[in-house]
């Protein structure tokens, strides 16, 4: 009796295991500590014009968490201006001035997520 309550438990709380792995990767649940939903800061505006596109290729970003998170270390550099999805995994960073790779590399990794690759946009 007492092994049919133990097994009991241990499939109760495997089910929500399991049910919560599943939000967190469909971007539905608290992912990344964002609590109830995601954090929206304000949009950042670049001083001038638009003179680069980089599109960013992200591995990590589950969830709208995770993309706010990349875009504030994107907007935490001077002259740059991040739109991230988790969806796709990109991140679209728009520059007013000349900026290298790896300066937007190191912050995106700074923040936990792995960058894969960086295009031209």
């Amino acid at each position: 009796m007492v092994d049919a309550i133990i097994i009991l438990i241990v499939l109760v709380l495997l089910f929500f295991a399991l049910k919560g792995s599943v939000k967190h990767f469909r971007g539905e649940g608290p992912c990344c500590g964002g609590g109830s939903g995601p954090v929206k800061t304000e949009e950042k505006t670049l001083d001038g014009p638009v003179v680069a596109v980089r599109l960013v290729h992200i591995s990590g970003m589950h969830c709208g968490n995770c993309a706010e998170r990349v875009r504030r270390a994107v907007d935490s550099i001077d002259g740059a201006a991040c739109d991230a999805d988790a969806g796709t995994g990109i991140a679209t960073v728009r520059l007013d001035r000349t900026i290298d790779d790896i300066t937007i590399k190191k912050k995106i990794e700074e923040a936990g997520y792995t960058v894969d690759s960086i295009e031209q946009g």
